[in-house]
């Protein structure tokens, strides 16, 4: 093989490597949308929201403004998620001073946080959890200057 031949061989491979790097970026749809967006912005001071990102109800948004939310299949929870992944009794949201934390209720299939399995954790801005096949990204209400 010529050296000519070597190099395109290599500068090939790289550029096989880019496009595989690239395959595995995010897709643009983790960006809000002017709607969602607009949502986000108009959140009172201590609270929260939840968008569904992927899964059942994409575009569904959930407002965290109590103490205590309750999340998961049972009709009677706050945040019902109509999938037979979620449990009845899944989680809740819990407010701890002007932040929320999720917590799980012991449920099947767990809750997810930023990709890993969780018990408990605290929440902060742009926050990926995963309930059953729902994906939401958490959102806490700016200060309005």
């Amino acid at each position: 093989m010529t050296e000519f031949g070597a190099n395109e061989h290599r500068e090939s491979e790289v550029e096989s490597t880019l496009r595989f790097n690239d395959d595995l970026l995010q897709p643009d749809e983790e960006q809000l949308t002017l709607d969602e967006q607009a949502a986000v912005d108009a959140l009172p001071i201590g609270s929260a929201i939840l968008i569904v990102k992927r899964g059942p109800n994409s575009g569904a948004r959930f407002l965290l403004d109590q103490d205590l939310t309750t999340v998961g299949r049972h009709p009677n929870a706050d945040i019902f998620l109509d999938d037979v992944t979620v449990s009845r009794r899944h989680a809740e949201f819990k407010r701890v001073g002007n932040d929320f934390e999720i917590v799980d209720l012991a449920s099947l299939n767990g809750t997810y946080f930023d990709g890993s399995r969780v018990d408990q954790v605290k929440l902060y801005d742009g926050s990926e959890l995963q309930i059953g096949k729902y994906h939401l990204t958490y959102f806490v209400a700016k200060a309005k200057h």
